[in-house]
């Protein structure tokens, strides 16, 4: 399996939660599970659409090449430095998301406040370590460029979702 649907995946739950943290704390009811439904759901359309950028430029990269294989085999190398990196900061995220949504109130409160919230601080620092990864792997110029792009557009998903659909929220 090429490594590219795992990255395709992560970016979009990635995309989901961002959509979560624009709404997070900006409502002050306490049961709002539906409109953080519908704020995930709005992260995970805007970070589809921002995902086709990365895919576009790896199709682009291979249609180009003179060699097709063995520019194939970089980018698939680059994806797995890449992927390394950012499946331990997903790790940390989820393991504070189940702390959120299991505990009580107060306590999920806390969870958001110690936990997703550094790790939301994080995550430029996690694309760029993630984009290392892929020259540490033998990824090249061509997975690295592929990286930044889908670091840029996964990026760009929360402060997307926050200015069309939460900037009025207070």
């Amino acid at each position: 399996m090429t490594p590219a649907v795992p990255l395709l995946l992560l970016g979009l739950v990635d995309s989901a939660f961002s959509g979560f943290r624009a709404y997070a704390g900006r409502d002050a009811r306490i049961r709002k599970h539906r409109s953080t439904l519908r704020a995930a759901g709005r992260g995970l359309a805007v970070g589809a659409v921002l995902l086709l950028a990365p895919a576009l430029t790896a199709a682009l990269l291979l249609l180009t090449a003179a060699d097709r294989a063995r520019t194939y085999d970089t980018l698939a190398a680059g994806a797995l430095g890449y992927a390394v990196p950012l499946a331990g900061y997903a790790a940390a995220v989820l393991l504070s998301l189940a702390t959120y949504f299991t505990l009580p109130f107060r306590a999920a409160t806390l969870a958001m406040v110690i936990g997703l919230g550094p790790l939301t601080l994080l995550r430029p620092l996690a694309v760029a370590t993630a984009c290392l990864g892929t020259l540490r792997t033998g990824g090249g110029p061509a997975a690295l460029l592929v990286g930044a792009v889908a670091g840029a557009a996964v990026l760009c998903v929360e402060p997307l979702v926050h200015r069309r659909w939460y900037r009025e929220v207070r």
